[in-house]
């Protein structure tokens, strides 16, 4: 995987309405990054696998169908090509039981985030996150 000027955001989330939500929060953050959706962690595993480009970050919900959240982290940690890319993990999702979150942290995810009840909550946690990344210094940057 290659680095770029602006890589790529991506999104792992089997609601559509999200992606919708999404695509206008990083809209009105003015944010560069080019935003790739997936439904489902099978779909985004196998993009990420193929991709010459190292991502920015990933954003996966938790709850989905085919592969949920903790299958795909597992995965990716298990996966060689994918050992010393420091690709930021979060997970950013509807509703999490305490035994998810601890099985998050378990697979060395960077963030475990809610995702709130209003668009305004949704754009605050998430211009949070993207501050904090943009600031953080990268072994290959």
């Amino acid at each position: 995987m290659k680095t770029s000027l602006n890589p790529p955001i991506i999104i792992i989330d089997d609601d559509e309405d999200d992606h919708y939500f999404f695509k206008k929060i990083f809209q009105k953050l003015n944010t560069l990054n080019e935003l790739i959706f997936f439904s489902n962690g099978h779909a985004a595993l196998e993009f990420l696998k193929t991709t010459e480009v190292t991502p920015f970050l990933v954003l996966c919900d938790i709850n989905m169908p085919l592969m949920n959240g903790l299958e795909l982290r597992r995965h990716i940690n298990e996966n060689a090509e994918f050992q010393g890319k420091n690709i930021p993990f979060i997970f950013f999702s509807t509703a999490a039981s305490r035994d998810q979150v601890q099985a998050a942290y378990d697979l060395n995810v960077q963030g475990f985030f809610l995702k709130g009840q209003s668009f305004d909550e949704i754009e605050v946690t998430l211009k949070s996150i993207l501050d904090y990344w943009k600031l953080c210094k990268f072994p290959y940057a």
